[in-house]
C-alpha cells in the first residue's frame, strides 16, 4: 500500500532524483520558464516554491541554504537579486504549469513549468497592445466623423 507516500519516485534512485532537481530547479530560476513532462513540473514545483521562500528571507542562513541545493552561484544571486524580492508580497504559489500535450516519442505528457510573474509580464504586454489598437480604433472613428 502506498499510503501517505508523498514523493513522487519518477523511477529513479534518491540520488538521481535529488540531483535532477536540483539541476531542474536552477535551469527554472536561471531561465524562468522550462519544458518537462507533467509529473517532473508538479513534483519540481515543491522544490522551486522553497527555493523562493528562501529568497524572500533574505539573510545569511537562507542565502547558505541554498547554496547547498542548487548547484549554480550565479543562479543564487539571480535568485536572492532579483526573483526574491519580485515575491515579496505574494505567499506561495510562485510557479505556473501548463500542459502542452504528448510528446511524439513516447507519448509522455508535456508541460511548460514558469515563475507566475513571468506571465504577468507577457499578460501586460498583451493588454498594453490590445489598448494600443483600442486607441487607434478610437483616433479612426473620430477621423471619419470629422
Amino acid at each position: 500500500m502506498r499510503h501517505r507516500k508523498l514523493k513522487g519516485r519518477l523511477s529513479r534512485t534518491s540520488s538521481h532524483r535529488i540531483n535532477m532537481f536540483k539541476n531542474m530547479t536552477s535551469a527554472l530560476l536561471e531561465h524562468e520558464r522550462i519544458i518537462t513532462t507533467v509529473p517532473k513540473a508538479k513534483e519540481l514545483r515543491k522544490y522551486a516554491d522553497k527555493m523562493i521562500t528562501l529568497a524572500k528571507r533574505e539573510d545569511l542562513h537562507a542565502r547558505r541554504q541554498a547554496y547547498s541545493f542548487i548547484p549554480h552561484k550565479h543562479v543564487v544571486r539571480k535568485l536572492f537579486e532579483s526573483i526574491g524580492p519580485r515575491f515579496l508580497d505574494r505567499n506561495g504559489g510562485y510557479t505556473r504549469i501548463y500542459k502542452l500535450g504528448f510528446r511524439r516519442g513516447d507519448a509522455a505528457p508535456m508541460a511548460v513549468i514558469e515563475l507566475v510573474s513571468l506571465s504577468e509580464k507577457v499578460q501586460s504586454k498583451k493588454d498594453d497592445k490590445k489598448t494600443k489598437k483600442k486607441g487607434i480604433q478610437k483616433k479612426l472613428e473620430e477621423f471619419r466623423r470629422k
